[in-house]
């Protein structure tokens, strides 16, 4: 209920005018187990005169079998009402209560304490402006003490109240006061969080919490109450940068198209120039509408239908930004995750990740580091179990636009969910994006396809490094008969026996399957030799020293192959056997064939061969033995 005001009676129209018109304060309770936070909030609604007379007598009852209080009534009961919450006397899920005074309303969230339960102390901090950090006079800073802390800075809350509880259990020590205000500024100092705030109280008792204390005269602040309401707020929210994120396209008939989304940071007007992401397209709001009319103006946190002055293509998942705004477009950042099922994360795993108003998939590639809560040091992890923090680098199946969560928290985090069981098993809060390459570039090409180069993550260098050497071309030229692929051959088992990984393309066995569709024209002969250039690269990009055999008689051809390689990529090896001894030799009684007329476009009787210039080895086969030019190529292309 709200607090007790002359105007309920008098003026309800103006009560609920000046209500409407009140600032809205959502905090959290949180600490560490039987701290004290439920026994806090119902003091806080009971000292404010919130409850109902029959929400009193209920818990006044349920006091005399599920109390922790004695005698008194004990106030947890209002917010603890699960059965076995009141069983065990300890909070298990979120429980939310509304209330205002003169100068504000609020939305407390009671949030558990036991370390299993973390997750949902993460929920209900999600949504907050502030934190209630209650601390146990006679126990100090526990261990949940820091985490909740950590997670609250983590989750972007500014304003942090630390409620020292149960001061009547230590004598309202200002000592011990002072004491846990030390032992927690040395948590602080590693946090963010630029407004922290320290309250004595007892809220079994009611000391500080509505009403300043009459046992504790050395404490000069506020009661907490005074502190809630009067923490400034309002510049918490991020006016400067525009992100709408479109949860739904609005399509009642033909002449209305409407983006409706809440309004995440910024301020919209109609006039506006804006941009859609990812597509980049702009154009300017025509109509900011709502249930209750159109709006010259939208604030965030407001649920908005935007319409467009053009009509561009925009779908569920895509942002509306201010048109000059620069928004990170990325697949791959760093963010803080907050693991949150009893299954670990695993690094590689694909889950469903929801951020903002997207789903798409992605996976953890990478844990930098796992958070100790109790120290808040950095330490190596290599999976996250239940309720361990951690940075990690997330990998998505697309490029999205993103924010850091401290800047934008709407648009800068994100659930991960389970792709099997649909269960949300963690949250994260996106620090930075990582620079990445698109997995693709666009290279200049004559394909007749639309097509790019897809970039591969293992590269040649890494592959050459398995492999012990590197890949490279020896590309055998000469007659037919002039002793190619002989040498070819002796070369492949020279280097097989000496651990070098090879494979070998000779021109007769390319044409029967490769290249078995083309001729013996100098189109056809063109084509093949270009062929087998590009499957001599693929091998060669794998680490393989590959060996060509083909007559290839035109230097433009070859040079065409060249060019597909690196510098000292590509070995020519001109065999340099005089057209008359191939003759002689003609193993394959080609050169014969050729003379009578029944082989056209023969090399060196009917077609020329154009003799490399500038080629690394020339062998000569008639002046040197076979194992002798072996090794003059050995000599050159091993290193």
């Amino acid at each position: 209920m709200s607090h007790q005001s002359n105007l309920i009676s008098e003026d309800i129209e103006a009560y609920l005018k000046e209500h409407e018109n009140k600032d809205l304060l959502r905090f959290i309770t949180c600490g560490s187990v039987d701290d004290g936070k439920s026994t806090l909030i119902g003091r806080l609604l009971h000292d404010s005169k919130m409850i109902y007379e029959d929400q009193l007598a209920a818990i006044t009852q349920a006091s005399k079998t599920s109390g922790t209080t004695g005698a008194e009534v004990d106030l947890a009961l209002l917010v603890d009402g699960l059965q076995s919450e009141r069983e065990q006397g300890i909070t298990i899920d979120v429980a939310y209560r509304f209330f205002s005074t003169d100068k504000r309303k609020f939305i407390i969230a009671d949030t558990p304490g036991h370390e299993q339960y973390t997750r949902n102390m993460a929920t209900g901090a999600s949504t907050a402006s502030l934190a209630v950090i209650l601390i146990d006079a006679r126990y100090g800073v526990q261990t949940q003490t820091r985490r909740h802390s950590f997670i609250a800075d983590l989750l972007g809350i500014q304003h942090l109240v630390v409620a020292v509880n149960k001061m009547d259990l230590v004598e309202f020590s200002e000592d011990r006061f002072k004491e846990i205000v030390e032992e927690y500024r040395s948590v602080s100092e590693k946090l963010n969080a630029p407004d922290i705030r320290f309250v004595p109280m007892s809220a079994l008792k009611g000391d500080n919490v509505v009403n300043k204390s009459e046992s504790m005269g050395w404490y000069e602040g506020p009661a907490l109450l005074e502190l809630l309401e009067s923490v400034e707020i309002a510049h918490d929210q991020n006016l400067r940068d525009l992100r709408l994120p479109v949860q739904y396209v609005n399509r009642p008939n033909l002449d209305f198209r409407g983006y409706c989304g809440t309004l995440a940071s910024g301020v919209l007007q109609p006039g506006q120039r804006v941009m859609a992401l990812p597509s980049g397209k702009t154009s300017s709001v025509e109509r900011i509408v709502t249930f209750d009319g159109d709006l010259q103006a939208a604030y965030p946190g407001q649920a908005i239908t935007v319409t467009l002055a053009d009509q561009i293509d925009i779908s569920r998942g895509d942002w509306i930004v201010a048109a000059d705004d620069e928004v990170a477009l990325t697949s791959a950042f760093e963010a803080d995750i907050v693991w949150m099922h009893e299954t670990a994360l695993e690094t590689g795993k694909l889950y469903d990740i929801k951020l903002a108003t997207r789903d798409l998939a992605g996976k953890v590639t990478a844990i930098d580091f796992q958070v100790d809560v109790n120290t808040l040091e950095h330490r190596h992890a290599d999976h996250l179990d239940l309720n361990t923090i951690a940075r990690c680098q997330v990998e998505l199946t697309a490029p999205v636009p993103l924010d850091d969560y401290r800047t934008s928290p709407g648009t800068g985090s994100f659930i991960i969910i389970d792709r099997l069981t649909n269960i949300t098993v963690g949250a994260g809060m996106v620090h930075r994006p990582i620079d990445s390459e698109l997995p693709y570039e666009f290279r200049e090409h004559d394909s007749k396809a639309n097509v790019v180069w897809n970039r591969t993550s293992v590269t040649q260098a890494m592959r050459e490094q398995i492999n012990g050497h590197k890949g490279r071309c020896v590309w055998f030229t000469g007659f037919s008969g002039s002793g190619k692929s002989t040498l070819a051959n002796a070369l492949e088992v020279e280097l097989n026996r000496r651990g070098y990984h090879t494979m070998l393309l000779d021109g007769d066995n390319i044409r029967h399957g490769l290249c078995k569709d083309l001729g013996m024209s100098e189109g056809d002969r063109a084509e093949n030799i270009r062929r087998v250039g590009e499957v001599a690269r693929l091998f060669a990009e794998a680490g393989i020293i590959v060996i060509t055999a083909f007559i290839s008689p035109f230097r433009a051809d070859r040079e065409a192959a060249r060019a597909l390689f690196d510098d000292d990529g590509f070995v020519e090896a001109f065999v340099d056997t005089p057209l008359d001894v191939c003759e002689q030799r003609d193993p394959k009684g080609l050169y014969q064939k050729a003379r009578e007329g029944k082989i056209k476009d023969f090399t060196g009787i009917n077609s020329p061969y154009e003799v490399p210039q500038n080629a690394e080895l020339t062998l000569k086969t008639t002046d040197y033995e076979q194992h002798e030019l072996v090794s003059q190529i050995i000599k050159k292309i091993v290193w």
